[in-house]
């Protein structure tokens, strides 16, 4: 089973370093923003908006990221009290709970993007950016990810629940830089 979820999880990770590298362009383009504000009166639209269209893959693409990094909101006090086999199926049921959630708001927001596609959705203020529909895409792109994180932490739990043996962790899985 490590065959098939070794690729899922290199998808994650790639995809959780989008979002690393979005928070990093973030950082700089708002210290720019400022920079400019401030020392040369200038703000551009434009800029500005780059700055909350990057919220975007930050939150939706590092979503799946932080749950493959067990960096979610958990109950560890209670959860660590339990043993093995109790571990495993509360995230037997997490897994579960994620991988439908990711799926059904894939799945709806999909129309969404669909009709800000069709319309060529853009910016409704001078100078503002167009083609939103990009940006609307991380929608079911990030719960789709999570899905996906649903369906490894799903199979990982029902190894180590009905198979006896918990699969090797996986972080070994992470890009160094």
């Amino acid at each position: 089973m490590n065959t098939l979820l070794k690729p899922l999880e290199h998808a994650i990770v790639l995809f959780g370093w989008v979002a690393r590298l979005a928070v990093l362009a973030l950082v700089l383009l708002v210290a720019a923003n400022v920079l400019l504000r401030y020392a040369f009166s200038w703000s551009p639209v434009g800029l500005q908006e780059v700055e909350w269209h990057l919220i975007s893959p930050i939150a939706l693409l590092g979503m799946a990221y932080a749950v493959y990094h067990r960096a979610d909101v958990r109950v560890d006090f209670i959860y660590d009290r339990f043993g093995p086999r109790a571990r495993a199926a509360v995230d037997l049921a997490s897994g579960l709970l994620t991988l439908g959630v990711g799926v059904v708001i894939a799945w709806l927001a999909i129309p969404y993007v669909m009709q800000a596609y069709d319309i060529g959705e853009g910016s409704p203020d001078p100078g503002g950016l167009p083609w939103r529909y990009l940006l609307k895409a991380f929608i079911p792109l990030g719960f789709s990810l999570l899905a996906v994180q649903g369906l490894i932490d799903t199979l990982r739990a029902a190894a180590s629940l009905f198979g006896g043996a918990p699969l090797p962790p996986h972080d070994s899985l992470e890009i160094r830089t």
